[in-house]
């Protein structure tokens, strides 16, 4: 039975509190050798969703070999990133931790359901240097090359996750996978677009599927301004043969064909083939589609900064703003305002939504709970404000929606005094932030609504 993988969504120096409190709660498991986040379970006391450190976003399941896309694209920090069909937003979350907080990620879903699923992921997760779009990739509204790096993991017929869907060859046949094959190309297309020259392409795939896999790699040298940039062969995978020639430095590996008895190393069937955008390509000619706009008003974040030590630490964040839209909070990276402002392009508009932060009123900001990225140091708060805990026990109980006592509660506001610090307790394990909860007179609760 193959053993289940993940990664961990926090920065480097907080990974050793992420497994702390996992390992509290009885799970062990391994570095992965090919990816420093990565890790494989070797013991599971019960389901590892059902963990602490799944509940607060700390640690996101997935298969290893999903995350050798973004993990071999060699986004580097500062990168600004798109990811074309980003749902449900793993590969979204790797680049946002590789870019770091002077990078940025745009991750694009056409789906609206997916987009919904994406954007719970990445608030989930703590990628705040991200933004989603509701739109076709070969659609989207921005001008020629401005990426540094792009991933693509299209639509595909997923011959390649066929252990854990057994019926996927029956859905999609050969004759079917030609639909898949040609929205592939136009996505490509639409990539060297928007890619700067000498940036670079990940195109991946989950199937074993010739055509979707070697034969759009050939087709993309022959059509585009490619070139391959080789892949090096991941530590901990085996890679089988290609079916095609000249293709020097592309990669499959994971489950392969059905009863080959391939040795794979662990993990789906994928195809992975990297890209440099050829430094000296012609310019693309772009076409009139709605441009990319930023929606709701711009806050200040002088009126957040009223809430004082114990409230959220917005200079926590990166570089960018903070926006209402329809009573709620986002934040958006300036590399996001950037880009908007370079597209000029129709007039109907293709909204962003940049990483939700809480709701907001004129003269009010409640913070969602789970906004960990706006939490200073424990020891940066008073007693008061802060409950850092040693054991998983109490975090349990605050989620099962039982109430704590609140430490005593200093520095009440005054009579008439809007304080949006007021009724926030910084939850900690360790002094690894885990999100905010909600004073309730002399109780403290996990509010997660």
């Amino acid at each position: 039975m193959q053993q289940r993988t993940f990664r961990i969504t926090t920065l480097a120096a907080q990974r050793p509190l992420v497994e702390a409190l996992l390992e509290a709660q009885g799970f062990a498991f391994e570095v992965e050798p090919f990816f420093a986040a990565a890790r494989r379970l070797t013991a599971e006391p019960f389901p590892l969703g059902a963990s602490l450190a799944a509940s607060f976003g700390l640690i996101y399941i997935q298969d290893r070999s999903s995350m050798l896309p973004p993990a071999l694209l060699g986004a580097r920090s500062g990168d600004v990133c798109l990811d074309m069909c980003a749902s449900p937003g793993g590969k979204t979350g790797i680049l946002a931790g590789l870019t770091g907080p002077d990078g940025f990620v745009l991750a694009a879903e056409a789906s609206r359901e997916r987009l919904a699923t994406l954007r719970q992921n990445l608030r989930r997760t703590g990628a705040t240097n991200t933004a989603t779009i509701g739109v076709e990739s070969q659609e989207l509204a921005l001008a020629d090359g401005v990426f540094d790096a792009i991933l693509l993991d299209p639509p595909c017929s997923g011959w390649g996750t066929v252990d854990k869907n057994p019926r996927v060859f029956d859905v999609w046949t050969p004759e079917k996978a030609g639909t898949l094959a040609r929205l592939q190309r136009l996505l490509l297309a639409a990539a060297v677009r928007l890619l700067k020259p000498g940036g670079r392409l990940m195109y991946s795939t989950c199937t074993t599927n010739v055509a979707e896999n070697e034969e759009q790699a050939a087709w993309a040298l022959a059509t585009l301004p490619f070139t391959l940039d080789p892949l090096p062969a991941p530590e901990g995978f085996t890679s089988a043969p290609l079916a095609l020639e000249g293709l020097d430095g592309v990669l499959r590996v994971g489950r392969q064909d059905q009863g080959d008895g391939h040795e794979s190393g662990g993990g789906q069937g994928f195809f992975l083939a990297r890209f440099i955008k050829d430094a000296a390509a012609a310019p693309e000619v772009t076409k009139d589609v709605p441009a990319s706009r930023l929606a709701g008003r711009v806050l200040s974040t002088r009126e957040f900064a009223e809430a004082g030590s114990a409230g959220p630490d917005f200079t926590a964040l990166p570089p960018g703003e903070v926006r209402e839209f329809a009573g709620k909070a986002y934040f958006l990276h300036e590399r996001a305002l950037d880009l908007c402002s370079r597209a000029g392009l129709g007039a109907d508009g293709q909204r962003w939504q940049g990483f939700y932060l809480g709701q907001a009123q004129p003269g009010r900001f409640a913070v969602a709970a789970r906004a960990r990225c706006l939490m200073p140091p424990a020891d940066s708060l008073p007693a008061a404000a802060r409950l850092n805990v040693d054991e998983p026990e109490i975090i349990l109980d605050l989620l099962a929606g039982r109430s704590l006592a609140a430490p005593e509660a200093a520095g009440r506001p005054g009579k008439g005094r809007k304080d949006i610090g007021t009724g926030l307790v910084g939850l900690y394990f360790r002094d690894l932030p885990l999100g905010w909860l909600t004073r309730k007179g002399r109780r403290l609760l996990w509010s997660d609504r």
